[in-house]
């Protein structure tokens, strides 16, 4: 049996060196043998993926889980799989792509895939190492700081409307005085009343704070996402001119479409219109947000699902 193979391999140092070892690795390590059957998980995996390892080990890996980066609507767990390429050519792959979480939101990794070899040069398994590319802050100030100055929104930890105002007027006077670009996008989540009739609003929480979090994990760590109302989100970039603002937002937009939730049997997953424009010296935080929300009824009433932007 290559399971048997595979684990006496990497087992013949004593007191479970090999176990102790990656288990104290930040990044998520998974061992599978030829069947994509996972024969150890180490902890950071369980963080990662948010499946714990009693779900992980002995069992096939989670399909519907890796998603390419760059690319809509592909699954390299169906298509292109990348362990199977290992196995098949022996190659060790690099590969730029995103971890669906158990929860549904995307994590920007860095995947390597490395096969294992007996003597005779039989591949029986492959590992995979997963390093997680997202910001590791999210915001200027902890949860705990925003929470004491009432400017956490509870639901997401995200800023709340009142930090958004106030972050967006500090940047205006950078501008003003430094001339410092900075464009911001206004998201409204489609559907949610819709979603709210049909499953209730303990699951349209679960999924504004799914997309809450595929944003957050998806912009600089020194940019800023927050939540303005209950379907409504801001997230403000820096340094970014009209070619940027449309790529981070197309890009935003289809991570968030790539997303979903499970409830019960079912996997849900919603879209985001989004207004984005670039702040200018004579604007003040009102005008960007009156122009922001015309651009999101914008792409609301052009059919959902895509950006309207002004420079």
């Amino acid at each position: 049996m290559s399971e048997y193979k595979l684990v006496n391999t990497l087992k013949n140092s004593n007191n479970n060196f090999y176990e102790t070892l990656i288990n104290n690795l930040n990044d998520a390590v998974y061992l599978m043998d030829q069947n994509l059957h996972i024969l150890l998980a180490n902890a950071a995996s369980t963080k990662l993926s948010g499946y714990p390892q009693s779900e992980l080990i002995g069992n096939p890996c989670p399909k519907n889980i890796l998603l390419p980066a760059g690319k809509q609507q592909l699954n390299l767990c169906t298509k292109d799989c990348p362990v199977q390429k290992t196995l098949k050519t022996g190659n060790i792959q690099h590969i730029k792509s995103y971890v669906r979480h158990k929860e549904g939101y995307l994590i920007p990794v860095m995947m390597k895939v490395i096969p294992i070899k007996e003597r005779n040069s039989e591949i029986i398994g492959t590992v995979e190492i997963f390093a997680e590319t997202s910001p590791k802050v999210s915001l200027p100030q902890s949860p705990k700081d925003l929470e004491r100055m009432q400017l956490l929104d509870p639901l997401t930890k995200l800023g709340n409307k009142h930090y958004i105002e106030m972050f967006i007027n500090s940047r205006l006077n950078d501008k003003i005085k430094y001339n410092l670009p900075f464009g911001v996008l206004f998201i409204d989540i489609d559907n949610m009343p819709i979603m709210i009739d049909n499953y209730g609003s303990v699951v349209g929480d679960k999924m504004i704070k799914m997309i809450s979090q595929t944003l957050r994990n998806n912009i600089r760590f020194f940019e800023i996402v927050g939540r303005w109302s209950i379907k409504k989100l801001v997230v403000i970039l820096f340094n970014v001119n009209a070619t940027k603002l449309d790529l981070i937002a197309n890009k935003l937009r289809l991570l968030v479409e790539q997303s979903n939730i499970r409830h019960h049997d079912k996997l849900l997953n919603t879209t985001i219109s989004i207004g984005a424009t670039l702040a200018h010296s004579t604007d003040s935080t009102e005008t960007i947000i009156n122009r922001l929300k015309k651009l999101a009824e914008q792409s609301k009433k052009t059919g959902k699902n895509r950006v309207s932007i002004s420079i």
